[in-house]
């Protein structure tokens, strides 16, 4: 295959990964009834997003929000499949609203400053949006501001690093999978308030590479640059100021046949009682722990099944309350 055919195959692989974020689907999905699809204008521009409500709402009871961000692509109704409606579940045994918002022309501004996507060309101040999407909240629900967290895959991942990073004074943890952390927020990234983190990469991502470098398959076209999982740990450790030395454990291998392990490194207490917490997928891909398995492995790398990225992430969440 010459070079030129191989950057095209490889941008298909991408193009296609997207498009199966957007597409999938479900057969036991069956929580319509609590679900609305609503929209915001911000900017002059129509703002979308999937909202859940748990079965036990009442406007009587103050309920903690988490924001769920797609991955390039994708959108939140694919968000919501891919992760198996685990966190509409979970959002009804326990008690939080849940919302799946769409990224314009499905991508989010992370700050990467692409000219591909329009979201990063325009510089669509997405950002705003989720300021104004949780003032919204607030007028229309009863909501509990110190709770209201954070997480996304991929594209989504960076973007709820960088909502930590500008909106540390509304966001009491973020949750972050299948990316590290964007070269250029370093640079940009001033908290006001330290914010717990929580980050669950792969290291066999065929897209994100572990030691950092460019997005993209290996010999197809590139997305921007990321920092390796070490240094966004620490990163994230210092902001917070954080003990140098974490906690390890290793999680017990549920599903052995599935070619993963899970690591866990959890550095705290730090800053305001926040955490910083690395859940490593040894094998693991592109993918959303315990989610669906949404390309063949040969394409995006093994779905671990050793750990449920939504029940992980809700209990990381659950933790920690915006001080």
């Amino acid at each position: 295959m010459n070079q030129r055919k191989t950057r095209s195959f490889c941008f298909l692989l991408l193009s296609l990964v997207g498009f199966v974020l957007l597409s999938l689907s479900h057969p036991e999905f069956s929580s319509a009834q609590h679900s609305r699809r609503s929209s915001i204008t911000v900017g002059g521009l129509e703002r979308t997003y999937h909202l859940y409500l748990p079965a036990s709402y009442e406007p009587s009871k103050s309920l903690p929000v988490v924001f769920l961000f797609h991955g390039g692509g994708g959108t939140g109704e694919g968000m919501e499949k891919l992760t198996l409606e685990g966190f509409n579940r979970i959002a009804d045994r326990e008690g939080f609203i849940v919302l799946y918002p769409d990224g314009i022309e499905k991508h989010w501004n992370d700050g990467r400053g692409l000219q591909v996507y329009r979201a990063h060309r325009e510089n669509i101040d997405d950002v705003g949006f989720l300021s104004a999407l949780i003032d919204h909240l607030i007028r229309t629900f009863n909501i509990d501001t110190t709770r209201i967290y954070a997480a996304g895959i991929s594209n989504g991942g960076q973007f709820s690093q960088r909502l930590a990073c500008e909106l540390s004074d509304r966001i009491a943890a973020i949750g972050v999978v299948a990316i590290q952390l964007p070269q250029h927020l370093p640079f940009s990234c001033a908290l006001k308030k330290p914010v717990s983190v929580l980050m669950m990469p792969g290291t066999e991502d065929p897209l994100v590479p572990w030691e950092g470098g460019e997005i993209g398959f290996r010999k197809g076209r590139k997305f921007g640059r990321v920092l390796s999982v070490s240094e966004s740990i620490k990163f994230w450790t210092t902001k917070n100021q954080c003990p140098s030395s974490p906690q390890i454990t290793s999680e017990p291998d549920r599903d052995p046949k599935d070619g993963t392990r899970v690591r866990r490194e959890i550095y705290g207490p730090c800053n305001q009682e926040t955490e910083v917490l690395l859940y490593t997928i040894e094998g693991g891909g592109h993918t959303w722990p315990g989610g669906d398995q949404y390309l063949p492995v040969w394409v995006i790398g093994r779905t671990s099944r050793d750990i449920d990225a939504n029940e992980a992430i809700w209990e990381f969440f659950k933790r920690h309350t915006r001080r």
